[in-house]
């Protein structure tokens, strides 16, 4: 039973930060934005690459077998991909919209890595929170077949987060 309810609540978070960041792209810009709002991108970009570390260092511990420094390094990587999350919502509730210049060669690069971090950062939350669950509550085999997956596709998103905001920052606008 309390699996059933892990699962539901793993998949109704999931939908529900999905359903926040789709709308958050259809609100109207805010004129006259706070002034620590052009300060997001900057720290998301610091908090997606620190995670980035966090999840390497954390694969080297597991596979070094220590188990304590594996489950730390990904909680702190959870704690700050969490904070991201948030600034990341606040951010664009502002509607703070900067498109990449048409004109430039690398556009299509960067569309192509844009549009599967967007991809992968909508598929990965619900399988970092299974692995979590997993790993947490000491189902270990079942913790391992699923972060076969989670790990390296967050390790994209966190990777590909930080590329993204160093092609795009030259273009804002604030």
């Amino acid at each position: 039973m309390k699996e059933s309810i892990a699962l539901r609540t793993i998949y109704v978070v999931s939908a529900v930060v999905f359903v926040a960041v789709v709308v958050l792209f259809n609100l109207p810009r805010v004129e006259n934005p706070p002034t620590w709002i052009p300060l997001l991108p900057k720290l998301n970009a610091l908090i997606n690459a620190t995670c980035s570390v966090l999840l390497i260092g954390s694969f080297v511990m597991i596979r070094r077998k220590q188990i304590s420094w594996h489950k730390r390094l990904n909680l702190t990587a959870f704690f700050l991909s969490a904070i991201f999350l948030v600034s990341y919502i606040v951010f664009h509730a502002f509607g703070v919209e900067t498109r990449f210049p048409a004109d430039n060669p690398l556009r299509p690069v960067y569309l192509f890595i844009l549009i599967t971090h967007i991809i992968l950062a909508a598929v990965v939350l619900p399988l970092v929170l299974l692995s979590f669950y997993r790993g947490l509550t000491g189902k270990i085999e079942a913790h391992k077949r699923i972060t076969r997956w989670s790990m390296p596709i967050w390790l994209y998103v966190t990777i590909t987060g930080v590329v993204v905001y160093l092609m795009i920052s030259p273009y804002y606008s604030f």
